[in-house]
């Protein structure tokens, strides 16, 4: 059992049958009037993100979630595979729990999938990929203004900006994060 007088930033723990997880929190003590804890939670099965305040003693159930690193195997339909490298078995994962994030990563890539009580409910891939570009227009001569940008396809079939000097066939680095153009590789 965790108590409200015990939380800490990414602590997770059950609340009305959901998984949250502590974002910030702030124990007051005002002048007059008992002590609280204000809370700022997610919802991890959901994402939804709540603020509420606690009485310091108010008690909650640990809630253990369980990351583990998977690699991305193949897609078939709807249906994406991933591959435990140790027991070598194989999670499928429906296109809805897949983040935005997800459309940077390729075949054999390594993934976190997120579990609580078996039921994987969030996918964490890679922060930074290196993919090869497969169409991109030319850069123009002349077309030299400061953080001039073209759209470029990249091998898993995603759309991305990049300066005017990358070219069909190089290689960059994203952060699938934010989704952005870092370096050329």
């Amino acid at each position: 059992m965790v108590t409200a007088g015990d939380f800490r930033n990414g602590l997770t723990f059950e609340m009305d049958g959901n998984v949250m997880q502590v974002i910030e929190f702030q124990h007051v003590k005002p002048g007059k009037g008992a002590a609280f804890v204000r809370t700022k939670m997610r919802n991890l099965i959901t994402g939804a993100v709540v603020e509420q305040a606690f009485n310091p003693t108010a008690k909650f159930p640990a809630a253990q979630v369980e990351r583990k690193d998977m690699q991305y195997s193949y897609a078939d339909g709807d249906l994406y595979y991933f591959m435990d490298m140790e027991t070598y078995d194989q999670v499928p994962l429906n296109s809805s729990q897949l983040p935005d994030a997800f459309k940077f990563v390729k075949e054999g890539d390594m993934c976190r999938l997120v579990s609580y009580k078996g039921n994987v409910f969030s996918v964490e891939p890679p922060t930074f990929v290196e993919l090869e570009i497969t169409k991109a227009e030319p850069g123009v001569r002349g077309n030299t203004a400061t953080n001039v940008t073209k759209i470029a396809k990249v091998e898993t079939g995603a759309e991305i900006k990049v300066p005017m000097f990358i070219n069909e066939g190089d290689v960059i680095r994203i952060d699938t994060r934010t989704g952005e153009y870092l370096e050329r590789v």
